[in-house]
């Protein structure tokens, strides 16, 4: 799954929301330039999982963003992912998820629950990260190794996401040549603390930007990635779906 597509530096309110979210909600900090809040939604049902619980120290955290014009692009024509590639707005990066971490690899995952998130905690979030059954997952997966309940640790994701200050994605996507190392470096401009080895890039087989990952110690701050998870190097050629 894959803000900040139209906006260069920082993120701008929404101006259309279908329902209203609460004035205090920093969901209102979405990284688009509206988001449309569906007017009723099912509860999802619990995820399976797709791997063995896990539960392990955390070392540090990654804070996994997702570039929704290169998601979109190849999901519009089976109708997947409606929520996020059309019914609630136009987006650029959105939130994935912020993961927990261990020493050495081994991540904590898929640790019991005894609860999944409800209704409301799902609505305050979803203009964060725009599908209910990625929500649901990133709490049973990630979010129950690492707080009590989804609403800390949707809370939790929040604060760190509301961090990051985005790079004007709209002008590197013009770029003729662009490369990992100019990307990172956009990143760093405009987030002062992030090192260059903090960014961790997801890319297709020919260099399609789909995630952006910043790394983070265990009190969230920005730091170094661990040595071989730092993604691919300075000089790979980076290509960006237009938003």
């Amino acid at each position: 799954m894959a803000g900040q597509a139209l906006m260069p530096a920082r993120r701008a309110p929404l101006v259309a929301l279908a329902l209203a979210v609460t004035a205090t909600s920093t969901a209102a900090w979405a990284d688009a330039p509206s988001c449309r809040l569906p007017p009723a939604f099912a509860q999802p049902p619990a995820p399976a999982p797709d791997g063995p619980m896990r539960r392990t120290a955390i070392a540090g955290y990654t804070l996994a963003l997702s570039w929704s014009p290169e998601f979109c692009r190849t999901r519009r024509a089976d109708g997947g992912e409606s929520m996020q590639c059309g019914t609630m707005g136009r987006f650029g990066f959105v939130l994935h998820g912020l993961w927990p971490e261990a020493r050495g690899g081994g991540w904590p995952q898929w640790c019991p629950a005894r609860t999944m998130p409800d209704v409301a905690t799902l609505r305050r979030h979803l203009c964060m990260t725009p599908s209910l059954d990625l929500l649901t997952h990133e709490w049973a997966k990630h979010g129950a190794c690492m707080s009590a309940t989804p609403a800390v640790y949707f809370g939790e994701a929040e604060k760190a996401w509301a961090r990051v200050h985005l790079p004007d994605m709209a002008g590197l996507a013009r770029r003729p040549a662009l490369n990992a190392g100019t990307l990172r470096r956009a990143f760093v401009a405009a987030n002062p603390g992030l090192p260059m080895r903090g960014i961790r890039l997801l890319l297709g087989r020919e260099g399609q930007l789909k995630e952006v990952h910043l790394c983070l110690g265990r009190s969230k701050g920005y730091v170094a990635c661990p040595r071989g998870r730092d993604g691919p190097g300075n000089d790979a050629p980076v290509s960006i779906a237009a938003p």
